[in-house]
């Protein structure tokens, strides 16, 4: 069995109970980097001393069907140097060689440093995405950001500090200056920070330099209110388009909320009458 294990994010009390155990009776463990995973055993006051496999992101798809077959015959924990494995971190190839190979995979639930910003940004937690790192260059940037432009849901980032300056400052080009924006800092740590403004407020306090591990949290797009004259209009363009009126209808529904109904009939009745 493969256990994928979640270890403290900042503050070792968050340690469970079950993790110490588990970590005390492991024979092998997979670790995102060994020399994290002896400290972290050692800090725990673990004594045991597993086999461990160096497990990362340059060498986990050729380690998956080994690691897998280990699986087979005996448990093998899984670390990442914080959080939940295969969160943005190591473990996902693994999980879907296990899975695919019938090994069953289980989890000790632990700190997340995704559910923890969003949990004290004071944003919508209702419906939420997690969207990971966002890319290093600036035009990627941006054309991520701008697919997320309309994206109703609160999204979360994870972002390095030396790049966070740049981001929000995309985020503002991208979604607006008043978009709502929380920035996590060292969360569960000494120096915890919750930062909280409009994309431009903390682009600008972010400019004078920011340090330590960090978390975006950004309001999603307000609902768009679009009356039936602006919603006939996007149909009208789509059957000019070539689209078929049915289609039309239901697709400009679908993204206005507008009635398919109601559109359909509206389109039917500006249609010029045959002579």
């Amino acid at each position: 069995m493969i256990v994928l294990a979640a270890t403290p994010i900042g503050n070792l009390g968050d340690a469970s109970r079950r993790l110490i155990e588990t970590l005390s009776n492991a024979e092998v463990v997979a670790a995102e980097d060994t020399r994290t995973a002896i400290h972290l055993m050692r800090a725990l006051g673990v004594e045991n001393r597993p086999r461990l496999i160096a497990l990362h992101e340059h060498n986990e798809r050729e380690k998956a069907g080994e690691i897998v077959e280990l699986a087979r015959a005996s448990d093998v924990v899984v670390l990442t140097d914080a959080g939940m494995p295969a969160i943005s971190d190591p473990g996902f190839p693994l999980v879907e060689a296990a899975a695919a190979a019938g090994v069953t995979v289980t989890a000790i639930p632990g700190p997340s440093a995704v559910l923890t910003a969003l949990a004290v940004s004071g944003l919508p937690t209702d419906r939420f995405s997690f969207e990971g790192f966002l890319p290093r260059k600036q035009g990627d940037r941006l054309r991520v950001l701008g697919a997320l432009a309309d994206e109703r849901r609160t999204m979360v980032f994870f972002e390095s500090p030396h790049r966070l300056a740049d981001s929000l400052g995309d985020l503002v080009t991208a979604l607006g200056a008043s978009r709502r924006v929380v920035v996590c800092r060292e969360l569960t740590k000494l120096h915890e920070e919750v930062r909280r403004g409009s994309a431009a407020e903390l682009a600008e306090w972010a400019a004078e330099g920011v340090r330590g591990e960090i978390c975006i949290v950004v309001e999603g797009a307000p609902e768009r209110v679009v009356d039936l004259a602006s919603g006939l209009a996007q149909v009208q363009a789509l059957v000019a388009d070539g689209i078929r009126l049915k289609e039309a209808t239901t697709d400009v529904a679908a993204a206005t909320g507008l009635s398919r109904r109601d559109l359909y009939q509206a389109a039917l009745a500006a249609r010029p009458p045959r002579a």
